[in-house]
């Protein structure tokens, strides 16, 4: 049986009412006090989108868009010998990771879905290491003559486009300005990666504490 106190305060007569347990109206206000899962998960979602993912997501598709140009670029100019960038692929494999990582921030800027949002972490995961080992490789590039102009033996003779240092100073110009777009790259990795971090955790926690 419910249990009522009535309380006057101020010319208001207030009425409490116990319900227990074992009354059916106690199961109503318990299902109602909930907020629906859509509306949670919106919640959640709602906080990886404090980190702008459709500016990230356009910021990793246009670098990716130059990285795979510089990268036929270059394929196409260098000499038989290509650079360590070049010869490696990064600028390919690297440009395709992140116009895939792109599309998914945008797309996550759409769609209430925490499976995207994890998906976007593990992309970025990717995205991060791929840029610190893309930084590696451009960096060597810079210290290291050009490929095919290498001082092997005294009496080599080298061919006579090596003795052109706007050859070298272009090369670097260029391993610069990726190494840039690589640590912008990175930044914005982490970004995504911290926030839908958060929003993970936070819907791992929302499900066991329901």
């Amino acid at each position: 049986m419910a249990a009522t106190t009535v309380t006057d305060s101020g010319g208001v007569r207030i009425i409490t009412e116990v319900i227990p347990p074992t009354d059916p109206r106690a199961a109503q206000l318990a299902s109602g006090s909930k907020p629906p899962a859509s509306t949670m998960l919106s919640f959640q979602v709602q906080g990886f989108r404090k980190a702008h993912p459709k500016a990230l997501g356009t910021i990793h598709i246009f670098t990716g868009i130059v990285h795979i140009c510089f990268g036929i670029i270059l394929t196409l100019s260098e000499r038989g010998t290509y650079s360590i960038p070049v010869a490696s692929g990064v600028l390919f494999w690297l440009g395709l990771l992140l116009l895939l990582s792109g599309s998914l921030l945008v797309e996550s800027e759409k769609r209430d879905n925490i499976l995207l949002v994890k998906t976007c972490c593990v992309i970025n995961v990717g995205v991060i290491l791929s840029t610190l080992v893309a930084t590696l490789l451009h960096t060597t590039a810079i210290t290291r003559d050009i490929p095919g102009c290498e001082h092997n033996t005294q009496y080599q003779l080298r061919p006579d486009w090596c003795s052109d240092i706007e050859n070298k100073m272009l090369s670097n110009w260029l391993d610069s300005m990726l190494v840039i777009f690589c640590l912008l790259e990175f930044c914005t990795a982490v970004a995504a990666l911290a926030f839908g971090y958060n929003a993970v955790k936070q819907h791992n926690y929302t499900r066991m504490a329901l």
